[in-house]
């Protein structure tokens, strides 16, 4: 990667940079992009020394032109947990599809090849498991959730409109419920809502009964994931499912996280959110098949790392089980 420039947008966030800093290490020129709606500076400050990393302040439902070469482009760009897309459902929409359009443009200028973070939201409440890239979904246009479902899902057509009328070099992720280092505390996502309510002695919030499943890839791997699909030899312009396919149920999860930080926390049970789905797990045969990737992480092992930097950011000491 030496030399070879990288534009990622929503470089801030939580996977974004972990994405900036695995190209840094690589000897690459990254362009974080960030207009800091849902991204966090603390999460890129250790990086703005380096003179091969670039910050910009700019919202991607603006064009966006720097006037400097561009190798690659991975749009991470989107409010991705459930509190936090559905404070604003038009600007996430206009984020998601205004925002990729964009992108796309600029790579087409570029020359550049471009990665899409889609969703396994696209999947909508699914009636098969686990699911593969070729299920439709059985998604909800009018809902809650759909703001941010039916964007990944416009996105992903325009991704594939711009390869096969504009010959744009695309790549698409259907990402799976991800954790770990770098994760917004009050991002209202599942894993950090139980660490930080575990840590912090209050009850875990499950809602429903807690049977609904979920698989959870820690961060490490899904960035060699992201990467590896970038970067494939092979021309892979379909989606492609990356997450890991041990499947937990919510309750499971609870219980693990009470395990690991050692907490008396209870848990307290909620009514279930509208268009909550009720079982998420991805078929990654594709994945291993043409990236030959698989995650290798275990749940408890990627618990308490993640517990060790939440405990960080919450300033506790709080330590987690060997």
């Amino acid at each position: 990667m030496d030399n070879r420039s990288v534009l990622i947008a929503g470089g801030a966030g939580f996977l974004g940079s972990h994405l900036c800093k695995h190209y840094l290490d690589r000897g690459a020129r990254v362009i974080c992009v960030d207009n800091l709606s849902s991204g966090r500076m603390r999460n890129i400050e250790h990086l703005l020394d380096i003179t091969t990393f670039r910050f910009v302040l700019h919202d991607i439902t603006d064009p966006l032109d720097l006037g400097e070469r561009i190798d690659f482009i991975i749009n991470m760009a989107a409010p991705a947990s459930p509190p936090r897309y559905q404070a604003d459902p038009i600007a996430t929409f206009d984020t998601i599809v205004i925002g990729s359009e964009n992108l796309l443009k600029l790579a087409r200028k570029a020359g550049a090849r471009i990665l899409q973070a889609s969703t396994s939201e696209v999947y909508g409440d699914p009636e098969i498991i686990p699911q593969t890239e070729e299920y439709c979904g059985k998604v909800q246009t009018m809902g809650p959730r759909a703001c941010y479902d039916e964007s990944k899902r416009a996105a992903e057509t325009l991704f594939y409109d711009f390869h096969h009328s504009l010959g744009v070099d695309i790549r698409v992720a259907r990402i799976f419920n991800t954790y770990g280092p770098n994760m917004d505390p009050e991002d209202g996502r599942v894993v950090s809502n139980f660490i930080v309510q575990a840590l912090s002695g209050r009850g875990l919030t499950v809602y429903g009964d807690g049977h609904q499943t979920r698989s959870f890839c820690y961060v490490d791997d899904m960035i060699t994931g992201l990467t590896a699909l970038m970067h494939s030899k092979v021309d892979i312009f379909d989606p492609v499912n990356l997450g890991n396919p041990g499947e937990f149920s919510i309750l499971e999860l609870a219980k693990i996280v009470l395990e690991e930080t050692q907490s008396n926390s209870t848990i307290e049970f909620r009514d279930l959110p509208k268009d909550d789905p009720e079982f998420r797990r991805p078929d990654i045969s594709k994945a291993q098949r043409l990236l030959d990737w698989s995650p290798e992480v275990p749940l408890r092992e990627g618990l308490r790392q993640t517990i060790i930097y939440f405990a960080a950011e919450l300033g506790r000491n709080a330590q987690p089980t060997e």
